[in-house]
């Protein structure tokens, strides 16, 4: 079981006020909160060690240097992959998929082929493959969610056909939280030759992953939802895949030789890391990921299932809360709206004058919206750092805005 009172007061954030009430921060799946051994891993990096990696052989340099390359491994023990060579590191999930797009999917597939993509996916793994669309003729094929969020995979699988070169799938839904068997995806796309990329921005969150166990190609994390630091991330890509990438971006680090008239590539992951990186940042995500890893995954993943069945609770008995998708399996996400006049953002100014911070809008995910049939939602999003007492304070919160709006 995982302490909580220490947990939070690992978090310094956490022991402020909003609007003269304590703060509630419930706006996890855009952003988590940092611990302060991240902070001070920041603090100490740029105070004390920072220098441009790879470049030196002065002492800074080689001591940012190994720091930062220790990351790679971290992410590759978090991720359990089959070598520390299969992780690049990027600025985040975004960059990931888009390295895919750029890097592997552009030069092979043509017009006709197609990439299949479920309803529940963010922006970030939509809009790369609409380039594809867009610029080279690539047919997107959209699978659908049921109504209560849930996506079944075998209707992913049946999807795939004798023109399908990738599958695009999101591990956990950031509007619904419906968590997909994507391990079972996997299993049948790779009997048909298909790769899979799976979209781990908030799936490696919530739980532990495993993405040997998995059996994707492809696997996407962010930094800044992993209680890390914002333009921090990386992707896993199966080492036979990495093969078959062109380099993405040119410049320094990912050459091994550059003449007038030619230039060859350094081996990957380095191939696809060019110029300096986000030193700082990735130092502080691979401290993030260690921070996790000691608390230990299993342990978060049962703590967020705790507070998702409370809240499930709470917010169920709101008779006049439309809760969007409420999947058996799902992570602590709450996407609602509220029966009357009260929008979405109304209801989050309401919530954040109580001191509670949520999230208003479409979450980067317009195809699921129109799906559900609602043009905005507010999103409850829980983090191992919450408590029951919070849930209580947003329920309450709730209340007051729909007797506001009533």
């Amino acid at each position: 079981m995982l302490d909580i009172a220490k947990v939070r007061a690992d978090f310094p954030i956490l022991a402020r006020e909003v609007n003269g009430k304590p703060l509630v921060y419930l706006d996890n799946g855009a952003s988590a909160q940092k611990p302060q051994v991240v902070i001070d891993s920041i603090l100490q990096s740029y105070s004390h060690e920072y220098a441009n990696v790879h470049r030196g052989l002065h002492y800074l340099s080689n001591l940012a240097t190994e720091k930062y390359e220790a990351v790679r491994g971290i992410v590759a023990r978090f991720l359990n992959a089959g070598s520390e060579e299969e992780i690049v590191f990027t600025t985040g999930a975004t960059e990931g998929i888009n390295l895919i797009s750029y890097a592997w999917a552009a030069p092979r597939l043509q017009p006709g082929d197609e990439i299949v993509l479920s309803i529940l996916e963010h922006h970030a793994n939509i809009v790369p493959w609409h380039f594809l669309r867009e610029r080279q003729g690539v047919v997107l094929k959209w699978v659908e969610c049921d109504q209560n969020g849930d996506l079944d995979p075998q209707a992913v699988i049946d999807a795939i056909g004798p023109k399908t070169r990738l599958v695009a799938i999101t591990q956990m839904s950031n509007v619904t939280g419906t968590v997909v068997d994507v391990a079972a995806i996997c299993r049948a796309a790779r009997a048909r030759g298909v790769p899979v990329l799976v979209d781990g921005s908030q799936g490696a969150v919530h739980m532990p992953v495993d993405v040997q166990a998995i059996g994707c190609d492809f696997y996407a994390i962010t930094g800044h939802k992993l209680y890390g630091p914002s333009g921090s991330g990386a992707i896993y890509i199966r080492s036979e895949r990495m093969e078959e990438m062109r380099p993405f971006l040119g410049g320094g680090d990912m050459i091994r030789e550059v003449t007038r008239d030619a230039v060859s590539y350094a081996a990957p992951p380095m191939r696809f890391e060019a110029g300096t990186p986000g030193i700082v940042q990735q130092i502080g995500m691979g401290v993030a990921l260690n921070y996790l890893m000691g608390l230990g995954m299993a342990q978060v993943a049962a703590r967020e299932r705790a507070l998702r069945d409370y809240a499930n609770a709470r917010l169920s008995g709101l008779n006049w809360l439309n809760i969007q998708g409420n999947s058996v399996e799902k992570g602590a996400i709450f996407s609602f709206t509220m029966q009357g006049p009260a929008h979405a953002h109304d209801i989050s100014t309401v919530l954040d004058k109580k001191g509670i911070a949520v999230r208003a809008g479409t979450h980067c995910a317009m195809p699921l919206m129109q799906h559900l049939g609602v043009t905005a939602t507010c999103r409850a999003s829980l983090a191992l750092y919450n408590t029951e007492a919070e849930i209580d304070k947003l329920v309450e919160a709730l209340e007051l805005c729909h007797d506001l709006f009533a």
